[in-house]
């Protein structure tokens, strides 16, 4: 195996161990009922560094992680095939679509493509989580809905009370942190 080969299985094997830490640390950031995904920012690094499938398995990692952990155990109760798919599909999509933006956009600019990458990994998460909870949870959303007193407006339940809080706070996180993935990024790229 050539240096360049071990260099990048091993910095992969590292962003796997960062987004498995990320992850299980993660249950100590709540500001609603789920966790605050900080592990979106080493998804973002990893498939700019590595590529978009690399970034797919970072992602994959992320789901497979938020399964174990318990995170999707309200989901996993409801329906468990539609919880276990809906984690991984929006992991995987999440680390995926970072991945092809940074790299459609990083040869014109680079800085360009951070940005759109750090923008797009939670937007992905976010909203395949939505069609997730619409595809294969939509009637107990409902009643999640009614119970707290958004009648008949599950759709609104879902935006503030699911994700509203949890995507500002991840959009935000990936914003800030932008010029230190951008220098993260470089240092990969030098090496």
């Amino acid at each position: 195996m050539n240096n360049s080969k071990t260099k990048r299985m091993v910095g992969i094997g590292l962003f796997t161990a960062i987004v498995i830490v990320l992850q299980l640390t993660a249950g100590f950031l709540r500001f609603s009922q789920f966790s605050i995904s900080l592990v979106l920012i080493p998804i973002v690094v990893g498939a700019a560094v590595y590529g978009p499938l690399s970034g797919a398995w970072l992602g994959f990692i992320f789901g497979i992680t938020v399964l174990l952990t318990g995170d999707a155990a309200t989901f996993m109760a409801v329906d468990p095939m539609g919880a276990i798919i809906t984690v991984l599909v929006k992991g995987i999509f999440a680390g995926l679509c970072s991945g092809l933006v940074y790299k459609a956009v990083e040869k014109k600019n680079r800085y360009l493509a951070i940005v759109l990458a750090a923008l797009t990994c939670p937007i992905v998460n976010t909203g395949l989580f939505l069609i997730g909870c619409l595809v294969f949870f939509m009637d107990t959303i409902a009643g999640w809905a009614q119970a707290l007193g958004f009648g008949d407006n599950a759709g609104e339940y879902m935006i503030v009370s699911l994700v509203g809080i949890n995507f500002i706070i991840e959009f935000a996180l990936n914003v800030v942190l932008v010029p230190v993935i951008g220098r993260i990024i470089k240092i990969g790229q030098k090496s």
